[in-house]
Protein backbone atom coordinates (compact mmCIF):
# COMPACT_ATOMS: atom_id res chain seq x y z
CA UNK A 1 0.00 0.00 0.00
CA UNK A 2 1.64 3.58 -0.68
CA UNK A 3 2.67 5.04 2.52
CA UNK A 4 2.43 9.35 3.48
CA UNK A 5 3.81 9.79 6.65
CA UNK A 6 2.32 12.73 7.80
CA UNK A 7 3.58 15.17 10.70
CA UNK A 8 3.45 18.54 12.36
CA UNK A 9 4.48 20.42 15.81
CA UNK A 10 2.21 20.81 18.69
CA UNK A 11 -1.19 22.77 18.20
CA UNK A 12 -0.37 22.40 13.98
CA UNK A 13 -3.36 20.61 12.96
CA UNK A 14 -2.11 17.10 11.98
CA UNK A 15 -5.14 15.40 13.81
CA UNK A 16 -7.65 17.38 12.10
CA UNK A 17 -5.85 17.11 8.22
CA UNK A 18 -5.89 13.01 9.41
CA UNK A 19 -9.32 13.32 10.26
CA UNK A 20 -10.27 14.41 6.79
CA UNK A 21 -8.04 12.20 4.92
CA UNK A 22 -9.30 9.43 6.57
CA UNK A 23 -13.02 10.46 5.68
CA UNK A 24 -11.63 10.25 2.12
CA UNK A 25 -10.83 7.44 2.05
CA UNK A 26 -7.31 6.75 3.59
CA UNK A 27 -6.40 4.19 6.13
CA UNK A 28 -4.85 5.85 9.28
CA UNK A 29 -1.85 4.74 11.74
CA UNK A 30 -1.85 7.38 14.69
CA UNK A 31 0.71 6.67 16.64
CA UNK A 32 -0.43 9.13 19.26
CA UNK A 33 -3.79 7.59 19.61
CA UNK A 34 -1.71 4.00 20.22
CA UNK A 35 0.28 5.60 22.63
CA UNK A 36 -2.14 6.88 24.51
CA UNK A 37 -4.28 3.65 24.78
CA UNK A 38 -1.20 1.93 25.87
CA UNK A 39 -1.33 4.31 28.74
CA UNK A 40 -4.94 4.11 29.59
CA UNK A 41 -6.39 2.83 32.28
CA UNK A 42 -5.48 -1.28 31.86
CA UNK A 43 -3.13 -0.16 29.49
CA UNK A 44 -0.36 -2.77 28.18
CA UNK A 45 2.99 -0.04 29.03
CA UNK A 46 1.26 0.66 32.60
CA UNK A 47 2.90 -2.30 34.90
CA UNK A 48 6.53 -1.44 33.02
CA UNK A 49 5.77 2.69 33.90
CA UNK A 50 4.65 2.08 36.93
CA UNK A 51 7.45 -0.41 37.88
CA UNK A 52 10.24 2.29 36.31
CA UNK A 53 8.71 5.11 37.79
CA UNK A 54 6.33 4.61 41.22
CA UNK A 55 3.26 4.43 41.82
CA UNK A 56 3.17 8.77 41.14
CA UNK A 57 2.95 7.86 37.32
CA UNK A 58 -0.59 6.61 37.85
CA UNK A 59 -3.38 8.46 38.65
CA UNK A 60 -5.97 6.88 40.63
CA UNK A 61 -7.53 5.10 37.65
CA UNK A 62 -4.88 3.58 36.61
CA UNK A 63 -3.71 6.25 33.91
CA UNK A 64 -0.12 7.85 32.85
CA UNK A 65 -0.26 10.77 34.96
CA UNK A 66 0.87 12.88 32.22
CA UNK A 67 1.26 16.09 34.07
CA UNK A 68 3.28 14.88 36.66
CA UNK A 69 5.56 12.63 34.20
CA UNK A 70 5.80 16.01 31.66
CA UNK A 71 7.26 17.86 34.57
CA UNK A 72 9.68 14.86 35.26
CA UNK A 73 10.81 14.08 31.51
CA UNK A 74 11.76 18.08 31.22
CA UNK A 75 13.58 18.11 34.54
CA UNK A 76 15.07 14.88 33.99
CA UNK A 77 16.61 13.92 30.30
CA UNK A 78 17.54 10.28 31.54
CA UNK A 79 13.63 9.75 32.63
CA UNK A 80 12.52 10.78 29.09
CA UNK A 81 14.78 7.81 27.99
CA UNK A 82 13.48 5.48 30.32
CA UNK A 83 10.22 6.35 29.01
CA UNK A 84 10.91 6.01 25.44
CA UNK A 85 12.60 2.47 26.61
CA UNK A 86 9.63 1.27 27.14
CA UNK A 87 6.67 3.01 25.05
CA UNK A 88 8.70 3.18 21.94
CA UNK A 89 8.83 -0.62 21.24
CA UNK A 90 4.97 -1.11 22.21
CA UNK A 91 4.04 1.57 19.83
CA UNK A 92 5.96 -0.09 17.09
CA UNK A 93 4.78 -3.67 17.47
CA UNK A 94 1.26 -2.05 17.74
CA UNK A 95 1.77 0.00 14.22
CA UNK A 96 3.27 -3.11 12.62
CA UNK A 97 -0.14 -4.85 13.42
CA UNK A 98 -2.40 -2.05 12.62
CA UNK A 99 -0.79 -1.71 9.46
CA UNK A 100 -1.19 -4.85 8.31
CA UNK A 101 -4.92 -4.59 8.92
CA UNK A 102 -5.19 -1.38 7.45
CA UNK A 103 -7.34 -0.92 4.19
CA UNK A 104 -7.73 2.35 2.10
CA UNK A 105 -6.93 4.53 -0.62
CA UNK A 106 -3.40 4.98 0.31
CA UNK A 107 -1.85 4.70 4.11
CA UNK A 108 -1.47 7.40 6.24
CA UNK A 109 1.06 7.12 9.40
CA UNK A 110 0.27 9.70 11.74
CA UNK A 111 3.19 10.41 13.80
CA UNK A 112 4.16 13.75 15.73
CA UNK A 113 7.78 13.38 16.45
CA UNK A 114 8.34 11.70 12.72
CA UNK A 115 11.07 14.11 11.68
CA UNK A 116 13.06 13.33 15.34
CA UNK A 117 13.03 9.77 15.49
CA UNK A 118 14.94 9.56 12.14
CA UNK A 119 13.00 6.04 11.20
CA UNK A 120 10.55 7.08 8.69
CA UNK A 121 11.99 8.30 6.07
CA UNK A 122 12.78 4.80 4.20
CA UNK A 123 9.27 3.27 5.91
CA UNK A 124 7.08 5.38 3.91
CA UNK A 125 6.72 6.93 0.42
CA UNK A 126 6.12 10.61 1.21
CA UNK A 127 6.46 12.65 3.75
CA UNK A 128 3.81 15.53 4.61
CA UNK A 129 4.10 18.47 7.31
CA UNK A 130 1.00 20.69 8.44
CA UNK A 131 3.04 24.08 8.82
CA UNK A 132 2.21 26.06 11.59
CA UNK A 133 3.86 29.56 12.80
CA UNK A 134 5.02 28.84 16.36
CA UNK A 135 2.54 32.06 17.65
CA UNK A 136 -0.86 30.39 16.55
CA UNK A 137 0.85 27.09 18.09
CA UNK A 138 0.83 28.18 21.37
CA UNK A 139 -2.69 30.17 21.10
CA UNK A 140 -3.96 26.98 19.87
CA UNK A 141 -2.34 24.26 22.51
CA UNK A 142 -3.10 26.79 25.42
CA UNK A 143 -6.74 26.87 24.06
CA UNK A 144 -7.62 23.61 23.87
CA UNK A 145 -5.54 22.21 27.12
CA UNK A 146 -4.95 25.28 29.46
CA UNK A 147 -1.00 24.58 29.70
CA UNK A 148 0.86 28.08 30.06
CA UNK A 149 2.82 29.10 27.50
CA UNK A 150 6.03 28.12 28.88
CA UNK A 151 5.08 24.63 29.27
CA UNK A 152 3.79 24.73 25.53
CA UNK A 153 7.39 26.37 25.08
CA UNK A 154 8.81 23.66 26.52
CA UNK A 155 6.98 20.60 24.66
CA UNK A 156 7.87 22.57 21.26
CA UNK A 157 11.68 22.85 22.18
CA UNK A 158 11.67 19.08 22.75
CA UNK A 159 10.01 18.88 18.89
CA UNK A 160 12.16 19.19 15.61
CA UNK A 161 12.29 22.57 14.86
CA UNK A 162 10.21 24.06 12.53
CA UNK A 163 12.98 24.64 9.10
CA UNK A 164 13.92 20.96 10.19
CA UNK A 165 10.52 19.66 9.76
CA UNK A 166 10.59 21.41 6.65
CA UNK A 167 13.32 20.54 4.96
CA UNK A 168 12.21 16.83 5.45
CA UNK A 169 9.25 17.48 3.75
CA UNK A 170 8.10 16.10 0.48
CA UNK A 171 4.45 17.90 0.35
CA UNK A 172 3.58 20.91 2.79
CA UNK A 173 -0.28 21.78 3.91
CA UNK A 174 -0.10 25.38 5.41
CA UNK A 175 -2.92 25.84 8.18
CA UNK A 176 -0.80 28.90 10.60
CA UNK A 177 -3.43 31.54 11.87
CA UNK A 178 -4.81 33.05 8.38
CA UNK A 179 -5.97 29.65 7.38
CA UNK A 180 -9.87 29.23 7.45
CA UNK A 181 -11.00 25.94 8.06
CA UNK A 182 -12.03 25.82 4.17
CA UNK A 183 -8.99 26.51 3.15
CA UNK A 184 -7.63 24.09 4.87
CA UNK A 185 -9.96 21.45 3.82
CA UNK A 186 -9.33 22.30 0.17
CA UNK A 187 -5.36 22.25 1.01
CA UNK A 188 -6.16 18.93 1.99
CA UNK A 189 -8.12 17.49 -0.66
CA UNK A 190 -5.59 18.61 -3.27
CA UNK A 191 -2.78 16.54 -1.90
CA UNK A 192 -5.46 13.40 -0.71
CA UNK A 193 -6.25 13.27 -5.05
CA UNK A 194 -2.79 14.01 -5.78
CA UNK A 195 -1.58 10.61 -3.42
CA UNK A 196 -4.62 8.61 -4.69
CA UNK A 197 -3.24 9.33 -8.35
CA UNK A 198 0.38 8.27 -6.83
CA UNK A 199 -1.50 5.36 -5.02
CA UNK A 200 -3.29 3.65 -8.39
CA UNK A 201 -0.42 4.39 -9.88
CA UNK A 202 1.82 2.15 -7.84
CA UNK A 203 -0.29 -0.40 -7.97
CA UNK A 204 -0.86 -0.83 -11.70
CA UNK A 205 2.11 -3.32 -13.41
CA UNK A 206 4.67 -2.21 -15.09
CA UNK A 207 5.04 -3.34 -18.22
CA UNK A 208 7.87 -2.44 -21.36
CA UNK A 209 5.01 -3.48 -24.16
CA UNK A 210 1.78 -5.35 -25.21
CA UNK A 211 1.08 -8.02 -22.47
CA UNK A 212 4.29 -7.71 -20.48
CA UNK A 213 6.51 -8.51 -23.22
CA UNK A 214 9.33 -5.89 -24.46
CA UNK A 215 8.58 -3.90 -27.26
Amino acid sequence: MYKIGLTGGIGSGKTRVADMLAEWGAALVDTDAIAHALTAPGGEAMPAIVEAFGIEASTAEGALNRAWMRDLVFREPQARARLEGILHPLIGLHTERAAAQAQGVYLVYVVPLLVESGRWRDRVDRICVVDCDPETQVARVQARSGLTPEAIQRIMAAQAARDTRLAAADDVIVNDGATTAEQLRARAKALHDRWSHMAAASRRPHRNGVDGFPE
